[in-house]
């Protein structure tokens, strides 16, 4: 689909991502020069150079505020456009204009979805070997439901957004996405796939999903059940002695993150920095 016959947003929260906002913005050029999808960085609390690259691309409007927060960058960027639907993408994510392009114009169909997000893939390469085990055995999980969640990036049309006024302040602005629509209101669309790139380090995994656990604590989501059926469909996954080898690995860091969530300074974020890395892409 031709981005250039959809209209809406992709709206960037950035902080100190001057390491890997230019492969992310590399693959939005043409959807910032479509001249009908508004493109908006918004650098949070930043002290690098990454409005400094922002700005190096044609058609962008980039924003700087001085609260180092992902959820206010998201509300100055809402508040920054009047185009709908709405793209919120992390900004080490990178994204086909194809896929932006079919998720605006699902979210637009008067019958369609309230919420979406293009498919994704993770990138694990250079990963560590728990890091790379835990993700095999998690694909081996069936999934139950439409997951908007732990993708790097989701959209909202405007029927969608009118279920919120602001993103609340909150560490798991997906998962609250989330949970805010039911199955029949969300969406994984077959598009081309957002590029994920997972942690690297097993340490960096653990923090990731230690604070995603202490994010859906916080929201209210009870993971009991929940975590007993992903540990039954782990179980049965596993026919050989790699898939055990995985299964192990998944359910240790599983168990770990379950004993750090429950910590007071498991609430604070804690990004990423394995994932962080200088991109060899820089603009014209």
């Amino acid at each position: 689909m031709d981005i250039r016959t959809v209209s809406g947003a992709v709206i960037v929260p950035a902080h100190d991502e001057e390491a890997v906002l230019a492969r992310t913005l590399d693959a939005l050029r043409p959807v910032a020069a479509s001249g009908t999808v508004d493109v908006i960085v918004v650098c949070n609390g930043c002290s690098d150079a990454t409005a400094d690259i922002a700005r190096r691309y044609a058609g962008l409007t980039v924003i700087e505020i001085e609260a180092a927060s992902k959820v206010a960058a998201m509300n100055v960027g809402d508040a920054a456009t009047q185009r709908w639907p709405r793209l919120y993408l992390d900004a080490d994510i990178q994204i086909e204009p194809e896929a932006v392009a079919a998720v605006l114009h699902e979210l637009a169909r008067p019958d369609g979805p309230l919420a979406a997000r293009p498919a994704s893939v993770e990138d694990v390469h250079d990963a560590t070997f728990p890091v790379r085990a835990y993700y095999r055995a998690r694909a081996r999980i069936p999934e139950v439901g439409v997951r908007l969640w732990g993708a790097g990036g989701y959209a909202v049309s405007q029927t969608g957004h009118a279920r919120f006024e602001r993103f609340p302040d909150i560490v798991n602005d997906d998962s609250w996405i989330h949970n805010l629509f039911t199955d029949d209101e969300k969406a994984v669309l077959d598009t081309p796939p957002m590029l994920v790139r997972v942690p690297r380090t097993t340490t960096a995994l653990l923090a990731v999903i230690t604070r995603h656990r202490r994010g859906q604590l916080d929201l209210g989501v009870s993971l009991g059940e929940q975590s007993s059926q992903r540990a039954r469909a782990i179980l049965r996954s596993a026919k050989g002695p790699r898939s055990a080898v995985d299964a192990f690995c998944y359910a240790a860091l599983t168990q770990i993150s379950r004993m750090r969530s429950r910590r007071a300074d498991a609430t604070q974020w804690s990004r990423d920095p394995s994932t962080r890395e200088p991109s060899p892409a820089s603009p014209r």
